[in-house]
């Protein structure tokens, strides 16, 4: 099984603004970022490409950013990719759900860019 790639981030959301406010600051410091915008895509991308990170919305077509999460953290060949999840839902109860389904770090939007990197260095 190859190794996850050293620099890249997959970033899954399907708004483009939502987008763009996640990849303009990532490729600014260099990483190499890949997008999706929805669930299967963010499936399929994941493990083609086997990214070292993953930043992923949970509220999306086809796959939620829940499952998406789940799945990849049950397979042998994705489990080890980190996943951050960005999402509006902000309850507690939403973090707890996120973490439950594999995920290693948690974020609401509106999110700001300094918390973003800090939290993508932390797994780069």
């Amino acid at each position: 099984m190859p190794a996850p790639t050293a620099n890249t981030i997959l970033v899954v959301d399907d708004s483009p603004t939502e987008l763009r406010l996640l990849t303009d600051p990532l490729k600014t410091k260099g990483y190499t970022v890949i997008t999706a915008v929805d669930g299967d895509e963010a499936i399929q991308k994941a493990c083609a490409l086997l990214p070292k990170l993953m930043l992923l919305d949970v509220i999306m077509p086809k796959k939620n950013g829940f499952q998406v999460c789940r799945q990849l953290k049950n397979s042998p060949e994705t489990k080890n990719i980190k996943i951050i999840i960005i999402s509006s839902k902000s309850q507690e109860s939403d973090k707890f759900w996120g973490m439950k389904q594999g995920a290693d770090e948690y974020m609401v939007k509106p999110f700001d860019e300094k918390t973003l990197l800090a939290n993508v260095a932390k797994f780069m």
